[in-house]
């Protein structure tokens, strides 16, 4: 069955590196022209690299060379005149929107009671917040066209909970809010939304919070309470794959669920 992406539009953020760059290319690959957001810069918090407007550039190159359009947008997802000048140049060059992978995030570790608010506000508003910024200027287009899909990246710890990592639980839990809430309000328009749980991912960011740690990224994984599977992590090829298959004519029944990708650890 092929993907029936060939001439959609996927509109993702976080795009610069990491699982976001794998899901663009990953797209693109399959023939989808790509909008690409990132805020482009370091941020205070949480402290570890972030994606480059050089790393943009990249993507852009690489989309080219797999035959598919790329814009790139720097852009913070907080900032909503930036996130709504970016969807809607994407939507006039492109002509439509198909595609959101809400994948914009960051991590950090604290105590709840240690967190100060700075932290807890960082965490919430680009993970949480952000998403809904970015797809309340989207969703228009879907209805408009009364098609398309919404991929929200949550993580495990939106199905779970986990030590030093209430603020980033607490926006990963209300991913998957938005997302049953969203499916509801869209299915009317034909429009699908579903979140995905990944465990941890070999991304800089799973890199940045082990050198913040005083760790390898090898040491936080085994202090964790761990796959089933002998692995450490997953690929962001991996969650690009799962990316693919729910934007897909293959997922077309999938809405308000949870795409788990966990090598089994939700299973303990």
């Amino acid at each position: 069955m092929t993907t029936g992406l060939k001439g959609k539009v996927a509109f993702v953020t976080g795009a610069a590196h990491g699982q976001g760059r794998a899901a663009a290319l990953a797209l693109a690959k399959e023939g989808a022209h790509v909008a690409a957001l990132d805020v482009a810069r370091p941020l205070a918090y949480p402290g570890y690299e972030l994606g480059t407007a050089g790393d943009l550039d990249s993507l852009a190159d690489e989309c080219r060379a797999l035959g598919a359009a790329c814009l790139t947008f720097a852009g913070d997802v907080r900032d909503d005149a930036a996130v709504a000048a970016a969807v809607g140049a994407a939507a006039r060059q492109f002509g439509r929107i198909d595609v959101l992978f809400n994948n914009a995030g960051i991590c950090g570790y604290g105590l709840a009671h240690e967190l100060d608010e700075a932290a807890w506000d960082a965490m919430l508003d680009i993970n949480l917040k952000g998403a809904w910024l970015v797809a309340r200027r989207v969703i228009p287009h879907l209805i408009a066209q009364k098609s398309g899909v919404i991929i929200n990246n949550s993580s495990v710890m939106g199905l779970r909970g986990g030590a030093r990592l209430s603020h980033y639980v607490a926006s990963k839990w209300g991913l998957v809010g938005l997302t049953k809430s969203w499916a509801i309000e869209l299915a009317p328009y034909n429009v699908r939304v579903v979140s995905i749980h990944p465990t941890g991912v070999n991304t800089p960011m799973n890199d940045g919070l082990a050198a913040l740690e005083g760790l390898t990224p090898v040491e936080v994984a085994a202090r964790s309470a761990g796959n089933l599977l002998p692995v450490p992590w997953v690929e962001p090829a991996d969650v690009a794959a799962a990316v693919v298959f729910l934007a897909s004519d293959a997922a077309r029944f999938v809405t308000g669920s949870q795409f788990v990708l966990d090598a089994g650890l939700l299973t303990r």
